[in-house]
């Protein structure tokens, strides 16, 4: 008997781990749904089934459940979390709460699988994921010594305030969610910015990508940037190879991976785009191309579903994965 509960289920991550537990035909036979006092009450359908969405309380924390996924935010995943891992869980986290606790594993499936010192496994910030399943490909071919990222990051990170937020601008009104206007403009800033002048997304890509990589002294570096777009991100990756390699090699690499679709033809306009990334639960990589500054180095352009990949999908992964290791 499989029992299983989802914490954030009217959140737009959410509803997207409702969709793909029943896309996916994930196993249980019990499922809670939890949220906010606020949403409680409401009544949701999966598999056929309503469900009636119940507020989150200690008390409900401490029964017995097999798995939680987790997508309410650091605050209340660092509350509830560990009550639910007391009490015999495992619980798959989509916060920023526990990626870089030490005991605590940080998993992109493509990449690692988790060690289970904790009854709790973190899942990582959205551009990060989408970047280090091509990454870890040309990690095992050629090794990684460098890499700077730019990210263009659309407003649904934000969640549901900011897609508001790009509404209210297509108004002509004023901004709630982002502290400048994002319709028709990009802002350099997401999270809050820390003593050395980077923000704390871009810290979360740098010790992120060492961490999931198992490379504690990778060169990292990062600006994160919110654009004016509602779904998918997308990142300009420069890496540094260990060893030399060329364009076509790396373009070979990334057509054989089942979990990346290379658009790399750009004499004929096909590039992966935030666009046609939207819906899908694949990686895209194009515009391969190699930096003359810099020996043995490249730049990818990645773009993914930030709702599916960087979030929902990749936690139904997770568990996929974690219920495949249970098996054995």
């Amino acid at each position: 008997m499989t029992k299983l509960a989802v914490v954030g289920v009217t959140g737009l991550v959410g509803q997207n781990m409702l969709e793909l537990l029943e896309k996916k035909n994930i196993p249980f036979d019990e499922l809670v749904l939890f949220s906010s006092e606020r949403s409680a009450g409401k009544e949701v359908e999966v598999k056929g089934k309503t469900y009636i969405v119940e507020e989150l309380t200690e008390e409900k924390a401490a029964q017995s459940f097999d798995y939680i996924l987790m997508s309410a935010g650091s605050g209340i995943s660092s509350a509830f979390s560990p009550i639910f891992e007391q009490h015999g869980a495992v619980v798959i986290d989509n916060s920023n709460a526990f990626r870089m606790d030490p005991e605590i594993d940080l998993v992109v499936p493509e990449v690692n699988q988790p060690s289970f010192k904790r009854g709790i496994i973190a899942n990582p910030n959205c551009s990060t994921t989408q970047a280090v399943g091509p990454l870890n490909i040309l990690e095992q071919a050629f090794g990684i010594e460098r890499v700077a990222y730019t990210t263009y990051q659309s407003v649904s990170g934000s969640g549901v305030k900011g897609i508001e937020d790009l509404k209210r601008g297509e108004r002509g009104e004023k901004p709630v969610n982002y502290p400048y206007p994002i319709y028709n403009n990009v802002i350099p800033h997401i999270d809050v910015f820390l003593e050395d002048g980077y923000t704390k997304e871009e810290q979360k890509m740098v010790l992120e990508t060492r961490k999931i990589l198992n490379k504690p002294d990778l060169k990292v570096t990062a600006t994160c940037v919110r654009v004016p777009v509602e779904n998918s991100h997308a990142v300009a990756i420069n890496v540094t190879l260990n060893k030399e390699a060329s364009v076509k090699e790396i373009q070979e690499l990334f057509e054989k991976s089942p979990y990346v679709v290379l658009q790399d033809d750009p004499q004929n306009n096909v590039y992966p785009m935030p666009l046609t990334a939207a819906g899908k639960e694949e990686i895209f990589v194009g515009r391969i191309r190699q930096d003359d500054t810099l020996p043995n180095s490249f730049h990818l352009w990645v773009t993914s579903d930030n709702l599916l990949k960087g979030a929902a999908l990749n936690t139904v992964q997770i568990l996929e994965q974690v219920l495949k290791i249970k098996q054995k």
